[in-house]
């Protein structure tokens, strides 16, 4: 059986190791770095290149999760800074994890009706290529509900 390296004694990692793992790219971890998002990264004595330790790279990961749920700059910032400050952080952490939970059911409900009304015209386009006025008729009328909700 092969022995498991402890993650803390893990090798430093390259940029492109950090962004293949994390999703996030090379630019966007340089400019998380920055920003101060993360903190400033080692850099190698003999090329000057980053390598991320492993507690960079746990952040990293994190916010790679967190970047592709569309979640903020700003709420990534505070999420950090409640992590750092501890457990009696849990209510903010949750406030925060719901706001973003019900920004994203917001953004799921103008993608189902984006989806209908795509959905509906592909019938309407059906039906005049059949030459199907009936089907016709019946996709404008389901449509025009659809528009005032795209708006």
């Amino acid at each position: 059986m092969a022995a498991t390296q402890n993650v803390e004694d893990a090798a430093p990692l390259t940029i492109q190791e950090v962004s293949r793992l994390s999703g996030l790219s090379e630019p966007t971890l340089r400019y998380y770095e920055k920003i101060g998002l993360i903190d400033p990264v080692d850099r190698d004595e003999s090329s000057g290149h980053r390598r991320y330790d492993p507690a960079a790279v746990r952040t990293i990961e994190a916010l790679g999760c967190l970047r592709a749920t569309g979640m903020s700059v700003q709420d990534m910032r505070s999420y950090l800074r409640h992590l750092a400050e501890g457990e009696g952080e849990a209510a903010q952490l949750r406030d925060l994890f719901q706001r973003n939970a019900d920004r994203v059911a917001e953004e799921l409900e103008r993608m189902r009706i984006r989806l209908r009304y795509l959905r509906l015209k592909a019938d309407l386009w059906d039906a005049r290529e059949r030459g199907d006025l009936e089907a016709e008729h019946r996709a404008v009328d389901a449509i025009l509900p659809v528009m005032r909700e795209l708006r």
